[in-house]
């Protein structure tokens, strides 16, 4: 009979322990993470020829989604190796949410993209994603000038030259 109940106990104790664990990494802080590069080839995505872009100065946006007010908003700058990683403080579930670039770290390769400026994430608990950390898509700047070693490069990704295109 001891050994019954020692053994629901232990049981009990661990459900408890569980519990907590999962309630305390459900209020843990969230981060968002993601990477910008220089697009070389002027084409408006990452190449093998695309280089990071270190300190480069990214901002987060969350705006209420009804009336589009501003309810947090925090800037971060990329690491060497063009990462950026920024803090989110509270739950943003009915809050549209974007990452956006505010300036280059790069001084050659400061040109926005026409089509893409800013990376949308998901900032809440609730979304079934158990880890603390939300990833963006990556988002770049453009040199002035295309590389002379684009075209080969676009051509083994399976591009055909405009050249060609009737």
């Amino acid at each position: 009979m001891a050994k019954s109940f020692t053994f629901g106990a232990l049981i009990a104790s661990a459900l408890c322990f569980s519990s907590l664990l999962s309630s305390a990494l459900a209020t843990a802080g969230l981060y968002v993470e993601g990477k910008v590069y220089c697009d070389t080839c002027r084409v408006e995505f990452e190449t093998k020829l695309s280089e990071v872009i270190p300190g480069t100065r990214v901002k987060l946006e969350c705006k209420n989604r009804e009336n589009n007010t501003l309810t947090y908003a925090v800037e971060g700058v990329t690491d060497a190796s063009g990462i950026y990683r920024l803090p989110v403080e509270g739950e943003h579930e009915e809050d549209l949410c974007e990452v956006k670039l505010i300036k280059s770290g790069k001084p050659d390769c400061a040109e926005a993209f026409k089509s893409v400026d800013r990376a949308r994430v998901l900032l809440t608990h609730n979304v079934g994603v158990v880890q603390p950390t939300r990833y963006t898509n990556p988002l770049g700047f453009m040199k002035q000038k295309a590389s002379p070693e684009c075209g080969k490069v676009l051509q083994d990704m399976g591009f055909v030259p405009l050249d060609n295109l009737v």
